[in-house]
């Protein structure tokens, strides 16, 4: 049987009672309908995992007891940023939530000209709050003990200049780079448009900052499922898959 797996973001000491947060508590209460002696496994996303069981349930109130120190699998020796312009509806979710399934350590959701989407600063928080509740939805889920970074939106333009990695990549269709021919880097990082693209203007900026176009295919992939092609291949080539 698979046990409950919970993300609690407090430190995990060994062999000492904790009062787990609200939202925690009732997840377990209310949602699993948990009790006392019932096992589990709590990681806080920096890399320590423990299984525990429940000690109490009262009312809103949920204390636990770490009992033992689990090893997790390690974070992908590819350290991988994801630059997605964002798109409607759930689709951007999706990207959220299957780039963490598939171990990416960083993603900036990116404005640029053919983004339809329009956020105001206070939108563009709330909506950055529902991503990083993806993410840490899909870790659990996945068994990642590292939550990835999810970035504040950022410009197009902003993002190209400043992103520093070992190999920086943007999908296009009409290119044909070869990445198995390349020298394994410790860092990537991908850039993948909105639904129609980049323009061609701004292809050239990514290429003169130092970014080479991929190409995944024959066919032309839509926004979602490229960043799910695209981190897959990245992962089998120089990760650890």
């Amino acid at each position: 049987m698979r046990l409950p797996r919970l993300y609690v973001p407090q430190p995990l000491p060994l062999k000492q009672t904790m009062v787990l947060g609200e939202a925690a508590s009732h997840y377990l209460s209310k949602v699993l309908r948990m009790q006392e002696d019932q096992p589990l496994i709590l990681f806080n996303g920096d890399g320590v995992q423990v299984s525990a069981h429940i000690t109490l349930v009262h009312k809103k109130r949920v204390e636990v007891l770490a009992t033992a120190n689990l090893a997790g699998p390690d974070a992908s020796p590819l350290h991988t940023h994801l630059g997605q312009v964002m798109s409607r509806g759930e689709r951007m979710d999706y990207v959220i939530q299957k780039a963490t399934e598939l171990g990416v350590s960083e993603i900036t959701p990116l404005f640029s000209s053919r983004c339809e989407v329009k956020l105001d600063p206070q939108r563009q928080a709330k909506r950055l709050t529902h991503w990083q509740q993806i993410a840490i939805s899909a870790c659990e889920q996945s068994g990642r003990i590292h939550i990835p970074t999810i970035h504040f939106p950022a410009t197009f333009e902003d993002w190209i200049n400043k992103t520093v990695a070992d190999t920086k990549l943007v999908l296009h269709p009409h290119q044909t780079q070869a990445l198995i021919d390349q020298r394994a880097p410790q860092s990537c990082a991908l850039l993948i448009g909105p639904e129609g693209g980049l323009t061609d203007l701004e292809v050239e900026q990514a290429q003169a900052q130092g970014y080479t176009g991929l190409r995944l295919g024959p066919r032309i992939l839509r926004t979602e499922t490229a960043p799910v092609a695209a981190l897959t291949l990245l992962q089998h080539i120089w990760g650890d898959f």
